[in-house]
């Protein structure tokens, strides 16, 4: 062994760095990235499991809410110099994009990644920010509970769910992740701590979704649990024709039968929709633990049932349908590992899969993050149900990446940046997009664009975890900035954080 990384080691040195990260990158990610990220799993699930056992978390909190509020205040009296953002390093996060604004402004550094009280009889869960996905659903699913809307990879963080967005294949049923969100507790720009719920600071309560950390810092939230069933029964049915896969999925996401309803488009004229329900007893001959590390990538899974054009029924564990994308990151995961799927690998390495995504981006370099930037597309973007074959259309034309996820959710009227025209809730489709372009005319920039005008004109939004290319007047058209507005000039945050636009957005960026 010691013989072999000698012998990689001069390799590296003689092809350069830049060379083995971009073209065998597999090797850096195999051999360093998957354990370190094993070794990353231990050490946090071990510390909640450990905090939440010792009932220590609530009285360490509190010292944590009093620490950000003495930062904002020492900010102040130093006179405000500059805007303020989390501490956390861009590279931790989920998104893909790395903030640069990390660099220049004051940095409030909040180490609050705890679940705090689990009250069963009001049914809510109390959470730090920075817990995220994995951690809740292990603590919840044991005790016989779980989030009504429960986004797919485990490293997603509440506060990334809330300040930004989160979406499953329950959301037909319960909407967006802020919709299952009772109360936020906001440390404001002037040091103070707010309680915001719809009935108390109820403007605040709706204007903090989607606000990406631009009217204070979340220290902590409280979300709708309901009964968890042991197993999700899995219906899985090939459509062909894309007239007949919009009125299939539409069908499927307006059925209230159907708790979770998810469709993976593999063509234009090629999908499986997938509708499920929770249950306590499954047929023991139609069991499948998809979340074992031996077992097949879940889009290829769902793949075969097209293939060989017959509907099926399975029966798998809460918990790893729940996180099914999350092993093959979706099916990102192909481009780095392309033999990732393979049985061999999968036997032998499969446990230690995914890579952590924040790892991704700390090692990936400018260089990978360029050619990720030009040749490659991480979207999301939700469109009217009644718009969805004409989107699709739209994506096909524009770069042609496939699989394709469709995700319904009900869009519920509010006076935040996000909310129907009018004053009805909405069926709405996450159109999800995750891959390298097909089409010979792709350029990223030009493309992004005229997907963005597009959902603009249908009255959709698009998630801003990933790339945005509107101008100002074009994101201010997109989303309903008013109640944000209003709210950023009377708690004083307009020389405290930076507006949603300026921080996100790549042409304010740049």
């Amino acid at each position: 062994i010691r013989s072999l990384v000698v012998l990689l080691a001069l390799w590296v040195r003689v092809r350069g760095l830049d060379y083995v990260l971009v073209h065998q990158r597999w090797i850096f990610v195999c051999l360093f990235l998957l354990p370190l990220s094993v070794v990353f799993d231990v050490y946090y699930y071990v510390r909640a499991w450990l905090i939440f056992k010792m009932c220590s978390a609530p009285k360490l909190h509190d010292q944590r809410v009093r620490d950000i509020q003495r930062q904002v205040r020492e900010w102040k009296k130093e006179g405000s110099k500059s805007f303020m953002c989390t501490g956390r390093p861009g590279w931790l996060t989920v998104s893909l994009r790395v903030g640069k604004y990390k660099k220049t402004h004051k940095n409030i550094m909040i180490n609050m990644m705890d679940i705090l009280e689990v009250d069963t009889k009001r049914q809510v869960v109390r959470v730090e920010p920075l817990a995220n996905m994995g951690q809740v659903t292990a603590l919840l699913n044991s005790i016989g509970w779980t989030l009504p809307v429960l986004p797919e990879l485990d490293d997603l963080t509440v506060g990334g769910l809330v300040m930004g967005t989160g979406i499953e294949s329950s959301s037909h049923i319960y909407g967006l992740f802020q919709h299952i969100c009772v109360a936020f507790e906001l440390v404001l720009a002037d040091g103070s701590l707010v309680r915001c719920t719809e009935d108390e600071n109820s403007d605040l309560f709706h204007a903090v979704p989607w606000s990406c950390g631009t009217l204070g810092f979340l220290v902590a939230a409280e979300i709708k649990i309901i009964p968890a069933k042991a197993w999700v029964k899995l219906r899985y049915e090939p459509v062909r024709g894309l007239e007949n896969i919009c009125k299939r999925f539409t069908e499927a996401s307006q059925n209230k039968q159907n708790a979770f309803v998810e469709g993976l488009q593999y063509s234009l004229d090629s999908a499986v929709i997938m509708t499920g329900t929770m249950t306590d007893h499954a047929e023991p001959n139609k069991v499948n633990r998809i979340g074992l590390h031996f077992k097949p990538w879940f889009f290829k899974h769902v793949e075969s049932y097209l293939s060989g054009d017959y509907t099926g029924v399975e029966y798998i564990p809460l918990r790893q349908y729940y996180h099914r994308h999350t092993r093959s990151i979706f099916w990102e995961l192909q481009d780095i590992i392309p033999f990732g799927n393979n049985p061999v690998f999968r036997w032998l390495f499969g446990w230690m899969v995914p890579p952590k995504i924040s790892l991704l981006k700390l090692t990936q370099g400018e260089t990978i993050r360029r050619l990720y930037e030009q040749h490659h597309v991480v979207q999301d973007m939700l469109i009217p149900m009644k718009h969805l074959q004409a989107a699709i259309m739209q994506f096909h034309q524009e770069i042609s990446v496939y699989p394709l996820w469709l995700c319904p959710f009900l869009l519920q009227p509010g006076r935040g940046m996000v909310h129907p025209k009018g004053q009805q809730e909405e069926l709405y489709v996450d159109i999800g997009s995750y891959g390298e372009p097909r089409v010979k005319h792709f350029e990223a920039k030009a493309s992004t664009r005229r997907l963005e005008k597009f959902v603009r004109d249908v009255h959709g939004f698009q998630m801003l975890y990933a790339d945005v290319y509107m101008d100002r007047e074009e994101f201010w058209e997109m989303f309903d900035g008013r109640l944000y507005h209003r709210l950023r000039e009377e708690l004083g945050c307009k020389e405290a954080f930076p507006e949603v636009y300026d921080k996100i957005c790549k042409s304010a960026r740049h």
